[in-house]
């Protein structure tokens, strides 16, 4: 509702303007707009900031697994390095420790080091065939066991499982 102050008598009429009179806007005021702000916090919160925050922590997750990957890899085939019986299950072993919290969130319990994230065979060494190396192979197939669901999807380079793998010669 507008109100229309005539400069002379300065008294409020609501009759049409005169001339010089100055319009001023009686009900809309700071009362009307509290908490709009809160509201469009709230809205660029959950839209824009949270998505992006979502992202961003699942893409830290999965450099975080790309390195205990690499850590469990090079820690196996370590312990191949220092054990001279059963080292294939000593490389296992101690690959499964360094990478548990992975293991633990895939659901796996004791991994059989012949087939699934530790993958742990004596092959010839690539620079001299004539020499035996322990190789170990550590994977976590985040496809299937994404660690915020639906990221899977938004990260499409990750198209197998995150794999890392180390090589010693014996």
């Amino acid at each position: 509702m507008k109100i229309a102050i005539s400069p002379v008598s300065a008294t409020p009429t609501s009759s049409a303007n005169p001339a010089g009179a100055k319009w001023v806007m009686a009900g809309i005021g700071r009362s009307r707009q509290r908490g709009v702000v809160a509201i469009e916090f709230a809205l660029i919160f959950l839209f824009g900031l949270l998505p992006l925050l979502l992202l961003m922590m699942s893409g830290v997750l999965i450099f975080a697994a790309k390195q205990s990957l690499t850590l469990a890899a090079d820690n196996g085939a370590r312990a191949a390095l220092q054990y001279s019986a059963n080292r294939e299950v000593t490389a296992c072993q101690v690959a499964a420790q360094s990478m548990q919290w992975l293991l633990t969130f895939s659901g796996v319990t004791a991994p059989d080091c012949t087939d699934g994230p530790i993958v742990v065979t004596t092959i010839a060494c690539p620079a001299n065939a004539s020499l035996s190396c322990v190789q170990v192979v550590t994977s976590f197939d985040y496809k299937t066991y994404p660690f915020i669901p639906g990221t899977q999807t938004v990260y499409g380079w990750v198209l197998g499982p995150i794999s890392s793998t180390a090589i010693v010669q014996l």
